[in-house]
């Protein structure tokens, strides 16, 4: 076969149009590394990108997909070998470099990464960058100081992807896990995962005006960001830390600077997709340590390439639950 099946956003007469197009396999030569696609997965940014967001992805056409898990087809630096099991996430995959909604991917050698020994191709995608970002944070928690002994942690959002592998993790850590959600039914979800309290999102939204109120919980994982990361910090106890890696709530933080220089508060900031490798290989070791694929998965869906269109309208209106895993091949 010399083409390939790949997921394809268009921009046509100034909209943009998403298709099942065969692509010419010519086009992989640029890369180093060539992949064959096993396993992806669906982030926000693959809506964004399949919508035209220009801020993500500068040129179409173009095929979104920002993480990929496959088998090496050929490397022209050596570092891999034909057949290598391996992961690509994050970098400038699927924004402005074709991206996993495809049969293959062309990427330089140095964002391919060996497969965890303990995960299946199938499972490192139901983790993608939704537990790796989940992972990255836990890890700046730990770094920060803080344990288990110290108290309560909320987690906000926490029936999306990135909160349902926080609460999961977090409570395999020995945490009591708070889970924040505005969902209805998830409750029995949330607590086979391992969460010990749901609240309600008004149940932690602080007033605009107030600068510091009593403290509630040792720290938070906010996948939300605006008006909750504001309530979040300022209820936050002393020396405590907050994991922050979302926007979907604003970009604006109603708060001042008393959270940070009378409690002592960390606000730690996740950026998954410009990781170190040093860092990604420390982080999925951490995975393999705490990552329940199993127990997460099932709150999930697999699909396959031709129903990735269904699966991003319901990412853009924020009504599913867990992570869309696609088997690709």
């Amino acid at each position: 076969m010399k083409t390939f099946k790949a997921f394809r956003t268009e921009e046509i007469n100034q909209y943009f149009v998403n298709t099942i197009q065969e692509i010419d396999k010519s086009t992989l030569e640029s890369g180093e590394v060539i992949i064959e696609v096993a396993y992806s997965g669906i982030n926000y940014k693959d809506y964004l990108s399949s919508r035209g967001n220009k801020g993500v992805t500068r040129n179409y056409p173009h095929t979104p997909g920002v993480d990929v898990s496959g088998r090496i087809v050929s490397d022209k630096t050596n570092s891999f070998h034909p057949g290598d099991e391996v992961i690509v996430m994050g970098y400038d995959l699927g924004m402005n470099r074709d991206g996993g909604f495809a049969e293959y991917i062309s990427v330089p050698a140095s964002w391919v990464l060996r497969k965890p020994e303990r995960f299946s191709l199938q499972q490192t995608m139901q983790i993608g960058t939704s537990g790796f970002t989940a992972a990255l944070g836990i890890k700046k928690m730990l770094q920060s100081g803080l344990k288990p002994a110290d108290g309560a942690i909320v987690v906000s959002g926490a029936t999306g992807g990135v909160g349902i592998w926080a609460v999961q993790m977090l409570s395999k850590l020995g945490f009591e896990v708070w889970a924040v959600t505005g969902k209805t039914g998830v409750i029995p979800m949330l607590e086979s995962l391992g969460a010990k309290q749901i609240l309600n999102r008004d149940e932690i939204m602080a007033p605009i005006e107030k600068p510091l109120l009593r403290p509630r919980w040792a720290g938070a994982f906010d996948t939300v960001g605006g008006e909750t990361l504001s309530s979040l910090l300022k209820q936050t106890s002393k020396s405590g830390s907050v994991a922050t890696c979302g926007n979907v709530g604003g970009i604006a933080l109603s708060i001042t600077v008393l959270p940070f220089i009378l409690n002592g508060i960390n606000l730690l900031g996740i950026n998954a997709a410009d990781t170190l490798m040093s860092v990604r290989e420390e982080v999925w070791a951490l995975l393999e340590e705490i990552a329940e694929p199993l127990q997460v998965s099932k709150f999930g869906k697999e699909i396959t390439l031709e129903q990735i269109g269904d699966a991003l309208d319901q990412v853009g209106k924020s009504g599913h639950i867990g992570r869309f895993t696609i088997k690709v091949k």
